[in-house]
């Protein structure tokens, strides 16, 4: 079994819905178990266009390979209505995967750890209630600025 962190995001649609959904849809993949999941948070688009974002970050033992994580995390966007018409444009769910235990890797697919996981309050905050010993106080001062309040 793999330690993974998955962030969650949503600013279409009923998003804290959509979002609850997904912590639990992630946990029911083969082979996947959610150990621990964050409050709901509502943030400013960082990066993003569109209205406030609804997200969240879990925690989940897989035996799934990262690359198989990948593919059925983007099958439950596509599921949950996600079109990707240009980057970074408003979305029904984003799924990221922060962290695959301690693998490093960067390939066209997918980058491990999430290259700029430490720029977000998004992935942050919520890291920061689940998992504290991951999140420093200087890292979540770097993101003061940006908006982002607990449900």
């Amino acid at each position: 079994m793999v330690q993974v962190c998955v962030a969650f995001g949503s600013n279409l649609g009923d998003s804290q819905s959509t979002v609850h959904q997904a912590i639990k849809d992630v946990g029911a993949l083969a082979s996947t178990q959610l150990r621990k999941a964050s409050s709901l948070y509502v943030s400013a688009p960082y990066q993003a266009t569109g209205g406030q974002f609804v997200n969240a970050v879990a925690i989940y033992n897989t035996q799934l390979p990262a690359l198989a994580l990948l593919e059925a995390l983007q099958d439950l966007e596509r599921i949950a209505g996600r079109v990707r018409l240009y980057p970074n444009a408003p979305r029904t769910l984003d799924l990221d995967i922060i962290f695959y235990g301690d693998v490093v890797m960067d390939t066209l697919r997918l980058t491990l750890p999430h290259p700029r996981w430490q720029e977000r309050a998004f992935v942050l905050k919520p890291l920061a209630e689940i998992c504290p010993e991951l999140v420093g106080q200087p890292s979540l001062e770097k993101v003061s600025n940006q908006e982002i309040y607990r449900l």
